[in-house]
């Protein structure tokens, strides 16, 4: 397992997961809505400098977040998240995939299930993450477009924005 700041990122040894802990200094409820609103989303999900931008936003279950990571130069990259679980405010599970601006999924790029797992302790709060791919390959191929720098600065834009708000 490595670690970046307060990161930990491990890559599972049959290569069709990824297991990732981060540890907030903040609340469980700051932590929870920080991931289910969709306002707080925007305000870090993307990688500097791209921004994030939700054209649609339904956190229940069966509901669904159509969002934009928009780059300084006018580049487009959207995403969908289906919701398929929530136990608030300790954990929720879906499914992400590329889309179009219209949410239909880009079937040529893999995607990814999520299970997110929040824990208050004596320090603030943990966010367990489990992403699964369809395969291997699945999970490589996100790796290779940069998942691992990209998400880890989207979870450094989250620490900077709990400490600030």
């Amino acid at each position: 397992m490595s670690t970046n700041d307060d990161m930990q990122f491990e890559l599972a040894s049959d290569g069709k997961s990824i297991q990732i802990s981060r540890q907030y200094a903040a609340s469980l409820s700051k932590v929870w809505d920080a991931w289910t609103t969709a306002d707080i989303l925007d305000q870090w999900w993307a990688p500097q400098p791209w921004q994030s931008v939700t054209k649609s936003f339904d956190f229940s279950e069966g509901g669904k977040w159509l969002y934009c990571m928009k780059g300084p130069e006018g580049e487009e990259a959207w995403g969908i998240f289906f919701y398929d679980n929530i136990t608030a405010p300790t954990s929720y599970a879906g499914r992400d995939r590329f889309a179009d601006a219209d949410g239909n999924i880009q079937h040529n790029l893999p995607g990814m299930h999520w299970q997110l797992h929040f824990h208050e302790n004596e320090v603030g709060t943990r966010v367990d993450i489990l992403i699964e791919g369809d395969s291997a390959t699945a999970i490589q191929k996100h790796i290779d477009m940069g998942f691992r720098e990209g998400f880890t600065m989207g979870l450094n834009n989250l620490a900077n924005w709990l400490s600030e708000n």
